[in-house]
């Protein structure tokens, strides 16, 4: 190898590991993290299914985000944390510029986000050199749940909890086309209180038993969906760009809930959802 081609993969290395450095002082400054995705973090709390085989394809190198076994030691940019993975990663980015047809890397797939199992330096020397693809044996995971390389691992607590809410509701599977979404932690479990209790209601006004995935058909229809057609009418969502749907509802019942402690009549959501965008205006 010559003495030229030795420092050039050398000095890709080192601006790698200088990158890799300056993310890992801002993610300190902004308290915000920089790890990639554990594949074990994600199995856990998504409770994901497979994986089942789905051969050869040519993956977007940016839609790798996480690691089954090696997430200490690539940030989120795929970028070296550590430098005793200069020899394999300065081999790959030899081979790279020797135009050197290397193995397919191995991938999960959960959602559009994709696990490197096997290929770790392959993806990384891939992203510092701007390949757009790259070619992967993938298996792909069942989810009930999308997730995208944009997630943050924090963010698992709340899609757990929907996974959660998924399973006991029957949501998705009675509703398709439902598709909730959160940012307040408790929120899902706040939801299945909802239906509980719509449940027990809707037994006095019918007279009869009601099975869980009547209510929560009719929770849905009644309740929940009236609340956010109110919401995207109004546009309030572009007035608390970080919430959601989801989250104005929740919202909208906490006020209901708080102006009847206060003495007022019980209002239908309909109603508490217009007073509520009609006081945040």
């Amino acid at each position: 190898m010559s003495n030229e081609m030795e420092s050039r993969v050398r000095a890709d290395f080192s601006r790698a590991r200088f990158k890799s450095f300056i993310n890992q002082v801002f993610s300190v400054l902004s308290g915000q993290r920089n790890n990639l995705l554990s594949y074990d973090d994600v199995k856990e709390k998504l409770r994901i299914g497979g994986p089942i085989y789905r051969g050869m394809k040519t993956v977007r190198v940016d839609q790798i985000a996480g690691s089954l076994n090696r997430y200490h030691e690539f940030d989120r940019a795929f970028l070296p944390k550590e430098d005793q993975l200069a020899t394999r990663w300065t081999k790959v980015d030899r081979a790279f510029y020797e135009d050197i047809h290397l193995p397919p890397v191995v991938l999960y797939k959960v959602g559009d986000v994709f696990f490197v199992v096997d290929g770790h330096h392959r993806v990384s020397v891939a992203r510092e050199q701007g390949q757009e693809y790259i070619e992967a044996e993938v298996r792909e995971c069942a989810t009930r749940v999308n997730i995208t390389p944009d997630i943050k691992p924090e963010d698992l607590e709340i899609l757990g909890a929907k996974v959660d809410f998924l399973e006991r509701s029957g949501l998705d599977k009675l509703k398709p086309e439902a598709n909730i979404k959160l940012n307040i932690p408790d929120g899902f479990n706040r939801m299945l209180e909802h239906i509980a209790v719509h449940r027990y209601f809707m037994g006095l006004d019918f007279k009869r038993d009601i099975s869980e995935q009547e209510a929560v058909v009719h929770w849905y229809d009644t309740v929940y969906m009236p609340i956010v057609n109110i919401v995207r009418e109004s546009g309030l969502l572009d007035e608390f760009p970080k919430k959601t749907e989801g989250d104005l509802y929740l919202w909208t019942l906490d006020h209901q809930h708080y102006l009847y402690q206060e003495g007022q009549p019980l209002q239908p959501p309909e109603t508490a959802a217009k007073q509520f965008i009609e006081e945040n205006e």
